[in-house]
């Protein structure tokens, strides 16, 4: 099944235009190579497609030699990198075809924010464009489905997450060995590559904590003492973690409140498939007990891919007081507070008093299965 990806017209957009890198970051196996691939082919550009795994051309495009750079992409109109992370040097490598050979056009791909960004950053400033591509956002599967379906695949979701593979896979078995490979095969490989991390038990172990904890504050104090790390090297592995996509981050909201908490993070995986195999439960939904982080979790990275691909201005948070009342996401956007609860069952929260006193302006609503299309931008 091919998937339509919410930023392709973007990508090729920017690519028409010519006067800029194309990056594109994204976790192993959520399609950035699928993806370009669509888009050349789509074009009449003479493409040099680079596999950064081959010698002949990592040498080239870590060289620092303009001449041999001119060389390798004598005659070609556009040069596609893909796993660019992998060449030593490649943002000053990239730098020099962007300034010497400036009808070029060039696109590079990387698993991983963690050292490819590290290593463009600087010396593209102003030269690239970037982005991110996820998992398969339920905004992009409504260009294939309706409603009615797109609700009706909810459980399957959950269960199993959006990889773009598991949409061309038939049967529980199947999928879950996907998934199993995709955890022990490819999702750590970057972190463990490029970290030099010797202790990847510790970094798998890190892992299961994190999904056993989705929807609660996490303490680094805590997790080192079960891990026998200290508090710098947890928080040093959760950094790699969401810099190599496979997590991310929620901060409390605070305006200076005396009774609002803001020291301490949230954690959710963009991928609930993954966060589920990693702890080793891929039951169906009717014999789990944590149905309702599993609904938190995925509708706050399904809204957080939906504001990325609108290229939305703002900063999500969630809210808690140390009375224990909390929301599970606010939205500060265009001088604006949107707060959201998440609920699977069927009962329906108000907005918490100490919240609609301290911000009057802010507006509230509980996503349900019933309405969260919306919300995630597929209706």
């Amino acid at each position: 099944m091919i998937i339509h990806r919410n930023i392709q017209a973007k990508l090729e957009s920017e690519l028409q235009k010519g006067d800029k890198i194309i990056l594109l970051f994204g976790a192993r196996q959520v399609g950035k190579t699928t993806l370009v691939q669509r888009i050349l082919a789509d074009s009449a550009y003479r493409v040099l497609s680079v596999n950064a795994d081959e010698l002949r051309y990592t040498n080239v495009l870590s060289s620092r030699d303009l001449r041999q750079l001119r060389d390798l992409t004598g005659g070609y109109e556009l040069i596609f990198i893909d796993e660019a992370q992998r060449i030593p040097e490649i943002g000053i490598n990239l730098k020099l075809l962007a300034d010497n050979i400036p009808d070029l056009r060039i696109i590079a791909t990387g698993s991983s924010s963690l050292h490819l960004a590290s290593k463009t950053r600087e010396p593209l400033t102003g030269r690239a464009w970037t982005h991110t591509l996820y998992p398969v956002a339920f905004c992009e599967l409504a260009h294939h489905y309706n409603a009615f379906e797109l609700q009706d695949m909810l459980p399957e979701r959950l269960i199993y997450g959006s990889y773009p593979e598991l949409f061309s896979l038939e049967g529980r078995e199947i999928k879950q060995d996907y998934l199993r490979n995709l955890t022990s095969s490819y999702l750590y490989k970057d972190i463990l590559e490029i970290s030099n991390i010797h202790h990847s038990r510790k970094l798998q172990n890190l892992l299961q904590l994190l999904a056993f904890q989705i929807g609660q504050e996490v303490s680094l104090n805590e997790l080192g003492a079960q891990l026998e790390m200290s508090k710098g090297t947890v928080a040093a592995y959760i950094d790699l973690l969401e810099k190599s996509y496979v997590i991310f981050r929620l901060s409390g909201f605070s305006r200076n409140l005396r009774k609002e908490i803001s020291k301490r993070d949230k954690i959710y995986f963009w991928d609930v498939g993954v966060r589920n195999t990693i702890m080793g439960n891929l039951n169906p939904l009717s014999a789990r007990n944590d149905v309702g982080h599993l609904w938190e979790n995925l509708m706050i990275s399904e809204r957080r891919k939906w504001l990325a691909y609108q290229g939305a201005l703002g900063s999500v948070y969630f809210w808690r007081t140390y009375g224990g009342a909390e929301i599970d996401l606010v939205e500060e956007r265009e001088g604006k507070l949107l707060a959201f609860e998440y609920k699977w069952g069927a009962k329906r929260p108000r907005l918490p008093k100490s919240f609609l006193t301290a911000y009057p302006e802010s507006e509230f609503e509980v996503i349900t299965p019933q309405n969260f299309l919306t919300h995630v931008g597929a209706k």
